[in-house]
């Protein structure tokens, strides 16, 4: 029966989630940009129709939504980070689970104090 080969990084670590997790991150903020786009390009058309799409999005669901959006952002930026040093840095690949720890504890200490603060504009008023 073969072996594994020795020293491959992909095998369900953290090296692994966090690419998935960049990917899609990645693609949900490209539509996040892409709608966003459209949206405001609608101003130029018809300011209009722009304040009413624009009124659409005051709703506790869009502000959920916003979170998700938030927390997408923070991580693949900060992740996005640890790549650059993973890969630019000699000792990178050594230290992937430090840095994605780290990445961990940057993204809950600004997105903890968001989501409260957000939240309260959200569904207090």
């Amino acid at each position: 029966m073969p072996s594994k080969p020795a020293g491959t990084l992909y095998r369900g670590r953290e090296g692994m989630w966090s690419w998935v997790a960049h990917r899609i991150t990645g693609v949900g903020i490209f539509f996040f940009l892409l709608v966003h786009v459209l949206d405001t390009a609608l101003v130029r058309v018809s300011p209009e129709a722009y304040n009413e799409v624009i009124g659409t999005y005051k709703n506790p669901v869009v502000g959920l939504l916003e979170v998700g959006l938030v927390a997408a952002i923070l991580f693949h930026a900060f992740n996005g980070v640890r790549l650059i040093l993973v890969d630019f840095w000699a000792k990178g690949p050594r230290y992937q689970r430090q840095l994605m720890i780290g990445v961990g504890v940057l993204w809950v200490v600004l997105f903890v104090p968001f989501v409260i603060r957000h939240l309260t504009h959200v569904f207090g008023g």
